[in-house]
């Protein structure tokens, strides 16, 4: 993800015998929203038709020709009706344009006392016909949650940023590159995945040996720059009373060896393999490094986990804060509604109101305290959530996932690890879901209400199989 700023293409509509000064000062506002909002815009000028809108096919043209000029540029493209508009110049435009990008459809309300010829839009009407071109030409598009709405009105303003988040994630998405760190742990078949699907859906794994990550680590000195600026940051992110020397030093090479990797492979996220092979044979866990990557939105899953990860990273690119995997691990005492959220942990410091590192009590049992120092302990703070899980479903061939939201709450709870209370509304519904259609145990989280774009991006843009679990967050 980079600091780049998003840009909409704009369509504005218009229909000859519809006021056109209406359609003069609907483009004028679209880009005064857009801008306060922090977007670019790219839009038919005045010079080049008639108030910058587009009626009729010469005008189609035009746009399209401007969207493809700028198709690298264009994030989604926002449909503004400040009157009924031209059906199909708005369909041939997109069509023409061919740029794959989320399409947003936005009416403009008539005032009640208004409804003159000289100052009726209709688009509430209009924006029927719109949509039914738009279909009949295959093309996806997204909806206000309002039937109409203003554009200086918050629930535009809202929709506008709901639609910019599922512009991210479907951009997100698409051409991703995952690094795979090591073989999955043997004991976990719940993580398989397909590669083959995933390359399907323009996604590609990029695989390394932990071998190959172990050698090279071997071949690098102490008072290696790198290495001491790494040791520098892990240093800064937690508190490390209590943690041998030589155990952070192994942080900072794996750490270091890792992001030289991705850098090198121009992987954007990755799943780790870390049950057992790097404690027994390195000495670590690699729980701080990879909470570190995903405090700085490059998601990192354990076990393997590749769909994981991915689901990391949607959530990520919808809400551009960090997300965290975590299992569904326990029942909270005798209320349905709650459960125990809990990893041992790699979760992002941004998920605690504090945290400190220590050493994996699981593991510890069996290859030594030792050789399992480098967990993130703590409990998530209070926020709401959103979670999400995809996977890869090879006897149907297709990706398939859910996404809902909720809250960790300040409900008290005392165990090692990460960990966090959740209340979920229906929560017995959704673990039924999930236990009779074979998901996972593991779910990406993300201190934000994410869901609903999240949910738009996969089922609507990439043709996912969705379930949206509860009611809009």
């Amino acid at each position: 993800m980079t600091d780049r700023k998003m840009t909409m293409g704009v369509i504005v509509g218009n229909r000859n015998f519809f006021p056109a000064l209406l359609a003069k000062s609907g483009r004028e506002d679209i880009i005064r929203v857009l801008a306060d909002k922090g977007y670019d815009s790219v839009v038919l000028t005045p010079e080049d038709t008639r108030f910058g809108v587009v009626e009729t096919f010469e005008d189609a043209k035009k746009c399209a020709a401007l969207f493809k000029a700028n198709r690298d540029r264009i994030d989604g493209v926002i449909v503004t009706l400040p009157n009924f508009g031209d059906e199909r110049a708005i369909a041939n435009t997109l069509r023409l344009a061919d740029l794959g990008v989320p399409v947003l459809v936005q009416a403009t309300p008539d005032a009640a006392d208004k409804l003159t010829i000289q100052h009726r839009r209709d688009s509430f009407c209009g924006k029927m016909s719109a949509c039914n071109n738009l279909r009949q030409y295959g093309i996806r598009y997204t909806l206000t949650k309002l039937h109409t709405e203003s554009l200086d009105s918050p629930e535009f303003a809202d929709d506008l940023d709901a639609f910019a988040a599922t512009c991210r994630v479907v951009k997100g998405l698409r051409n991703l590159r995952v690094g795979s760190i090591g073989a999955r742990p043997a004991a976990f078949n719940t993580v398989r995945f397909s590669e083959k699907l995933l390359e399907a859906n323009g996604i590609s794994i990029e695989t390394v040996d932990l071998s190959e990550i172990i050698g090279r680590i071997g071949k690098l000195a102490d008072d290696h720059p790198g290495v001491k600026a790494k040791l520098d940051e892990i240093r800064a992110y937690a508190p490390t009373t209590g943690i041998p020397e030589s155990s952070l030093t192994k942080m900072a090479k794996l750490g270091f060896v890792v992001a030289d990797w991705m850098r090198e492979t121009e992987v954007a996220i990755s799943a780790v393999q870390c049950w057992t092979a790097i404690e027994e044979y390195f000495g670590v866990v690699p729980c701080t490094v990879m909470s570190m990557m995903s405090n700085d939105l490059m998601s990192s899953a354990c076990e393997v986990d590749i769909c994981g990860a991915i689901a990391m990273h949607a959530l990520a690119l919808a809400s551009q804060t960090p997300s965290a995997l975590l299992d569904w691990n326990n029942n909270y005492g005798d209320d349905p509604n709650k459960a125990v959220c809990f990893h041992c942990s790699n979760l992002p410091k941004h998920f605690f109101a504090k945290t400190r590192m220590d050493y994996q009590e699981i593991l510890a049992s069996t290859v030594s305290k030792e050789r399992t120092y480098g967990t993130l302990v703590g409990t998530v703070r209070p926020s709401v959530m959103s979670f999400a899980r995809f996977s890869t479903d090879d006897v149907s061939g297709r990706m398939r996932g859910y996404v809902g939201g909720g809250a960790f709450t300040d409900d008290p709870i005392e165990t090692f690890g990460g960990i966090g209370v959740v209340a979920i509304p229906e929560l017995q519904r959704l673990l039924r879901y999930i236990c009779e259609n074979g998901f996972e145990h593991h779910v990406a989280a993300n201190l934000s209400n994410s869901a609903d774009a999240v949910h738009e991006a996969a089922s609507r843009y990439l043709g996912w199989d969705m379930y949206r679990h509860g009611a809009a967050v």
